[in-house]
């Protein structure tokens, strides 16, 4: 079948894939971009699979401070050559997910990270939520585990939405990026500062404070 040269270009500027690989993902997919994109993907991710063994030791350390200096942090990504560590691919996607972090500060990396105690503890609130349900046991099971869900996608950074796009996660976007760079990238850890995180500040009762000085 004829492919439209429009039709190659939207593909490519979705997912940033080659031109001849847009092309034969619509080829496969008899010209539907939505199938095309899904066909993409799987190849991309069955790739992205094939290098899990590879081990991602360079990359780079990235920092970003708001505008005001109010807040800090500190990224590091990993990938497995320093010439992609240097490129400007992977500087940008470093960047924006310092951006993001500043923007939404996540709580946690991924859901491995969040203690037993902690998952559990949200378990039994959002079962609390539901206990006027009268719902079956198996379905407030599915509704929880629902919940628990959308509550990672708030609190662990890899699974929230992507600030530029919202129709895919951090780990997606990152998987993407991955693709197109054909190297293995970890994010492995961040920090994140605000000023005066943590600092008990002491509020002053003024009219007290000008009382005591008037008595005084």
């Amino acid at each position: 079948m004829d492919i439209k040269a429009s039709d190659v270009a939207a593909l490519r500027k979705q997912t940033g894939a080659g031109m001849m690989d847009c092309k034969k993902a619509l080829a496969a997919s008899d010209g539907d971009i939505k199938k095309a994109l899904e066909y993409l993907q799987k190849k991309n991710l069955a790739a992205l699979n094939k290098r899990a063994d590879k081990v991602a030791a360079e990359g780079a350390v990235a920092a970003y401070i708001h505008g005001d200096g109010r807040i800090g942090v500190l990224v590091e990504m990993n990938s497995e050559t320093d010439f992609v560590g240097r490129s400007a691919e992977f500087r940008e996607l470093i960047k924006d997910v310092a951006m993001q972090i500043a923007a939404l500060p996540p709580q946690y990396l991924d859901d491995t990270q969040i203690p037993e105690d902690v998952l559990a503890k949200q378990r039994e609130i959002c079962l609390a939520q539901m206990e006027d349900s009268n719902k079956p046991a198996a379905i407030l099971e599915k509704i929880v585990d629902g919940k628990i869900k959308k509550w990672k996608s708030e609190v662990c950074l890899l699974d929230m939405p992507y600030i530029k796009d919202g129709d895919k996660t951090v780990r997606q976007h990152i998987q993407d990026v991955a693709s197109q760079i054909k190297e293995k990238i970890v994010l492995r850890r961040y920090v994140r500062f605000e000023l005066g995180e943590g600092i008990e500040k002491k509020t002053e009762d003024f009219a007290a404070e000008v009382a005591k000085q008037m008595n005084g």
